[in-house]
């Protein structure tokens, strides 16, 4: 097991590419913290987990509010005395020309996108940094890589990610602390299925899917497990000598 007995806290992890981290990470052996801005689905997770076998705890967070993730953090130390892993993976877009977009809008996404890594980040790291270990994985987008039209604001916030992880790799590196990035295309989640059914013009949004696949090497778009496993690699002990790394896991749709 490539992560037997760590303790790993894993945001957004009620449905999507986060639940499949869970999923993953507690057959892993990993003790599992599954949060969620959406309590039952975190809950729903967890049973899903302890179902099988595995250790997992659910607790309801809103990471755009640095209260509830101190109260995530305390509530982890509590129950395992560790945090050896965080997945910063929670985050939310809705698709829309930036014109059409406002100052509210904006806030919305880079409090959930942008500051609320930073917020996951800065509550573990005092317990990391004690300990001398762990592993950090963001996760960002390759909106943030190259720009999307449509999602102005969140490829800013993800090209914010990317930085902030840099950073933190470098500023975190002598006290053993690995941070790195894993940064999705476009996934098969139910978020991805929300904005595209969210476009007024369907026959555009099936179109526009059709061409996504056709420009990608591998052909398809990507299922939760296949971004779950560059975050489990990120997380084991087989990157212990890698740090401040982005690395796309788009079928070969982006390769800068």
């Amino acid at each position: 097991m490539r992560l037997k007995d760590k303790v790993a806290i894993i945001t957004g992890s009620g449905r999507g590419m986060g639940r499949s981290d869970a999923i993953i990470f507690a057959r892993e052996g990993a003790k599992v913290v599954v949060c969620d801005i959406n309590g039952d689905n975190a809950q729903a997770v967890a049973k899903e987990i302890k179902d099988a076998g595995g250790e997992a705890f659910s607790i309801k967070t809103d990471v755009t509010k640095p209260e509830e993730v101190e109260a995530l953090v305390q509530e982890t130390i509590k129950r395992y005395g560790q945090i050896d892993i965080l997945v910063s993976n929670a985050g939310w877009d809705e698709l829309r020309p930036f014109l059409h977009t406002d100052i509210n809008f904006w806030n919305k996404i880079l409090d959930l996108n942008l500051k609320g890594h930073m917020h996951c980040v800065k509550a573990v790291l005092p317990h990391m940094s004690k300990r001398n270990c762990g592993k950090i994985v963001t996760i960002g987008s390759d909106a943030g890589r190259l720009g999307n039209p449509m999602e102005a604001p969140y490829s800013a916030a993800k090209g914010g990610v990317i930085a902030f992880t840099k950073t933190i790799a470098r500023e975190f590196g002598r006290f053993n602390i690995t941070a790195n990035c894993v940064c999705p295309g476009i996934t098969d989640t139910p978020l991805a299925q929300e904005m595209i059914s969210a476009i007024p013009e369907k026959e555009k949004a099936l179109k526009m899917m059709e061409t996504v696949k056709a420009m990608t090497p591998l052909r398809r778009i990507a299922k939760p497990e296949d971004v779950a496993y560059a975050v489990l690699y990120f997380s084991s002990d087989e990157s212990n000598f890698v740090t401040g790394q982005t690395l796309s896991v788009s079928g070969g749709l982006v390769t800068v």
